[in-house]
């Protein structure tokens, strides 16, 4: 293996498994705040703005490691 494709395959991995745990975050996130909604829907206003901001901060991870795979892929 040269090491461009070892370059590549490393950008590739810091993008995946970067970006995994964001998404199962999100989902987890989503699913509790609907669960919550289901049981007590007079709480919808702060249920869905606390659910808003806790998805923004799992995806500024997964922001992170999509940067770091294109640094990775172009610069090293």
């Amino acid at each position: 293996m040269d090491e461009a494709a070892a370059k590549l395959l490393g950008a590739g991995l810091a993008a995946g498994l970067g970006m995994l745990g964001p998404g199962i975050g999100i989902g987890l996130i989503g699913a509790g705040a609907m669960n919550a909604l289901g049981r007590n829907p007079e709480a919808r206003g702060a249920i869905l703005t606390n659910m808003i901001l806790a998805i923004a901060f799992a995806e500024a991870v997964g922001i992170y490691a999509l940067i770091v795979a294109i640094l990775l892929a172009l610069v090293v």
